[in-house]
């Protein structure tokens, strides 16, 4: 059985120096957080499954938060990453425990709104570590944030610059700039957000004469599968806006380059690394004074997360099998929507089939998935290999949190706010074996869904 990550360590005599951080930070410190065993069989999986057994009556969707895979992200970061400081985007998830998990391991963090600094500032964190990067802001929330000291925020437009002056004169600038070229990501923001080439200099210059600080520059390349070689692009685009800022301007030198966001864990990001380090090294290489931050969410978030979701409702249509759970396209899943994602999923038998709730080397059949609502959109999967299930038993989604919680509603009275999140920390034997066999579960439904004949 998984135990108290506090009782394994104390009994193991494996407690680090580095973890305690980690499990006295604000948002974690009182909470239960069990460790997971690398001997034990399933891992998450197990967890999962010993949370249904002790509320077996359990009617609601819940989350599993990871803090192992935090840690070892942001080891990851930091390893291939260096010289740019993580500054968490807070819309991505806001998860107080996430957030104070991050923020122990020396995160600090991008906010885009009041309410965004308000619950960062909630887990003690200086608002010297908060960029307030939303390039267009309410007035009252500008108020708000010279209120409270976050004194960094981002612009694009005279009509924002004429905005800080009055409400926040003291705030230091990020121009905001359109990085050139079409990163192929599956959310760009250069349509709403980022001067064109042509707006930066009337820019620098209204901002000059109305008498604020531009200390530096930032650009987004673009959130979910971009081309990590248009940062190379991005950075060198930067650097002439330093350049020309000083030479044709007279400002003061600028300090900061924030690359953005948009960064996924795994290749995509040891690839991302390289081609940020290589500009860096080409554009920046002997501006020892400029600090280089990034605004990364999805890459902390997406893999930390599991989804557990009940089974609510079934229906059999020849060979095809129609499940409901109670978590769609309106709540966590969302993500298929709005972020594009591909999600998948496992059975978790654990109603039908105790003795083998994993469902191995069980047939499967062409299945359907609907979320809970009335509305005929909220579909997650149409011909998703899946094994027989029946009521009460679960679907468990990894990968499940970015972009997820977030931007969830309560459409038809199934709130996203309430659904409730369990810690866990495993290790990293057990994080490995864990995401083999997602990708084996994963690469046999694909598979079985191509090769099996649609009724």
């Amino acid at each position: 059985m998984p135990t108290l990550v506090t009782e394994a360590f104390h009994a193991k005599g494996a407690g680090s120096l580095s973890l305690k951080p980690l499990f006295s930070a604000s948002g974690v410190k009182g909470k239960r957080v069990t460790a997971l065993s690398a001997k034990e069989e399933g891992g998450i999986s197990s967890f999962i499954q010993s949370i249904i057994r002790d509320k077996p009556e359990m009617d609601s969707p819940f989350l599993v938060l990871d803090l192992g895979v935090v840690m070892d992200l942001m080891d990851n970061w930091t390893n291939n990453l260096p010289t740019v400081q993580p500054f968490y985007a807070v819309k991505c998830n806001p998860n107080p425990c996430l957030l104070g998990a991050l923020a122990a391991l020396g995160s600090s963090f991008d906010c885009a709104s009041r309410a965004e600094i308000e619950s960062v500032l909630s887990l003690g964190v200086s608002p010297d570590k908060i960029i307030y990067a939303n390039p267009c802001k309410s007035g009252s929330h500008i108020k708000y944030a010279a209120s409270v000291g976050v004194n960094v925020t981002t612009f694009d437009s005279k009509e924002e610059i004429e905005k800080i002056r009055k409400w926040h004169p003291k705030c230091e600038l990020l121009i905001r700039i359109k990085p050139p070229g079409d990163s192929g990501a599956r959310n760009a923001l250069g349509l709403k957000y980022g001067a064109l080439p042509e707006e930066v200099m009337p820019l620098l210059q209204a901002a000059k004469n109305a008498g604020l600080k531009v200390t530096g520059v930032s650009f987004h390349i673009g959130s979910g599968g971009a081309d990590s070689q248009t940062y190379h692009g991005a950075i060198a685009a930067a650097k002439r806006v330093l350049d020309m800022a000083s030479c044709e301007l007279n400002m003061p030198r600028m300090k900061v380059l924030d690359i953005g966001g948009g960064f996924t864990c795994g290749e995509q990001f040891e690839a991302a690394a390289w081609h940020v380090n290589e500009a860096l090294q080409v554009h920046f290489g002997d501006e020892e004074a400029v600090v280089v931050i990034g605004e990364p969410g999805r890459y902390f978030a997406e893999s930390a997360f599991t989804l557990a979701s009940k089974v609510i409702g079934k229906r059999v249509r020849g060979e095809v099998r129609e499940y409901w759970i109670d978590d769609g396209i309106y709540g966590s899943l969302n993500c298929i929507m709005f972020d594009f994602a591909t999600v998948m999923c496992s059975p978790l038998a654990c109603s039908s089939k105790p003795e083998n709730p994993r469902c191995r080397d069980s047939k499967t059949y062409p299945s359907t998935v609907f979320g809970p609502t009335c509305d005929s959109l909220d579909t997650i999967f149409r011909d998703y290999q899946l094994p027989e299930l029946e009521l009460n038993d679960w679907l468990v989604f990894p990968n499940m949190g970015a972009y997820t919680t977030s931007s969830g509603t309560n459409f038809n009275g199934f709130s996203t706010s309430a659904i409730a999140t369990y810690l866990a920390y495993s290790s990293p034997i057990a994080r490995e074996q864990a995401m083999i066999e997602s990708a084996v579960v994963f690469a046999n439904s694909m598979f079985s869904s191509f090769a099996t004949p649609k009724p």
